[in-house]
């Protein structure tokens, strides 16, 4: 009997320990991320669809910058590999076209309207263009399945840019990327409770959901939808790793203000924050 619990607890500590590998972000080498800390992030921009400056354009851009935010915005290559500031990877949403982004090219997309204003889909380069180094940004590279080949465009670009900015993305062979070719570039896991959320219910979500592709990434910063901060693998890389975590989407002052409790950095929507939020990890105020 005693070999049988002596096995059976061997074996489980065998199970936990794989477990807390398997979710292990950064640890070693980390680059330094408080400068990012200082700052809010306006989710595609200081956007507003219903009015003139629909989200991921030039103009929520400019708008985010002569506020004092950060911007997170979308990358995709179009057909003709180049990197293009979109966020659904079909049309219709935002275009009212049909088609998916990777199917046209530069010179078809740049004919599409942005929710019916005069804004069109911009390139990368022109966004970044735009901001020239006086806001940081969270670039969220956008793959689908393995086709990981928007990294090496993307960095291409970011590689000559003079600003300070992050990447994160959903797929972690995006973030594996950066880790393999880039390691001083900050990295960031998306992820959010998707068996929750119930829109996408696949294996492979269960295994997002539960950060379990970290050995794979070794993110510098989790983001995670801030509804879910109490699920067990985002608190274990935070009370176990320290690891720094982003708050997606932040959608009113009250959200903001229970996500201080969790979060370290807050990428906002659909309101201005008040210029007297604190960032109380960084123990100081948000860059205004």
């Amino acid at each position: 009997m005693m070999d049988i619990l002596v096995r059976v607890l061997i074996g489980l500590s065998i199970l936990v320990f794989c477990y807390l590998f398997l979710i292990m972000p950064r640890m070693v080498g980390r680059p330094d991320i408080a400068p990012f800390l200082r700052w809010l992030y306006a989710h595609r921009g200081l956007h507003d669809n219903g009015g003139d400056a629909p989200e991921n354009s030039l103009r929520a851009f400019q708008r985010a910058v002569e506020a004092g935010y950060g911007i997170e915005l979308d990358v995709q290559l179009s057909k003709d590999q180049v990197p293009v500031v979109f966020h659904d990877f079909t049309l219709e949403r935002v275009c009212g076209a049909k088609g998916r982004v990777c199917d046209l090219t530069w010179e078809e997309l740049e004919k599409l309207s942005l929710c019916g204003t005069d804004q069109r889909i911009p390139r990368l380069e022109e966004a970044l263009s735009l901001v020239d180094g006086r806001v940081p940004l969270i670039i969220e590279l956008k793959i689908e399945e393995t086709d990981i080949s928007v990294c090496p465009v993307v960095d291409g670009l970011l590689s000559k840019y003079g600003g300070m900015y992050c990447i994160e993305s959903f797929n972690p062979l995006g973030v594996f990327w950066y880790r393999r070719n880039r390691r001083r570039v900050v990295r960031g896991q998306l992820s959010d409770a998707f068996y929750r959320e119930g829109e996408y219910m696949e294996p492979i979500h269960f295994f997002l959901q539960n950060l379990l592709f970290n050995w794979l990434a070794k993110p510098d910063f989790i983001a995670y939808n801030r509804k879910y901060p109490k699920t067990l693998p985002f608190r274990l890389c935070r009370s176990l790793y320290g690891c720094t975590a982003a708050a997606w989407t932040i959608r009113s002052e009250e959200e903001l203000r229970e996500a201080g409790n969790d979060f370290d950095f807050f990428i906002f929507d659909s309101f201005v924050p008040e210029k007297t939020f604190v960032l109380k990890k960084t123990q100081g105020s948000a860059h205004l």
